[in-house]
């Protein structure tokens, strides 16, 4: 897994930025717990992970 940007995220899920961001809103404790703020533009593997499962994402391999 590597990092990937809120903005290849959401083109994976199939949903708009905003709606990505939004997501992200509701996982803030957990993204404030690796030090990553609803405003980063990179997200770093472990959050990617756990995004991807939450969200049902599949990423490219």
């Amino acid at each position: 897994m590597r990092s990937y940007t809120k903005t290849e995220l959401a083109r994976a899920a199939g949903v708009s930025v905003e709606t990505f961001r939004r997501w992200l809103m509701s996982d803030r404790a957990f993204l404030e717990a690796h030090n990553v703020t609803t405003k980063s533009k990179v997200l770093p593997p472990k959050v990617v992970r756990y995004l991807c499962e939450k969200y049902d994402i599949d990423l490219p391999t």
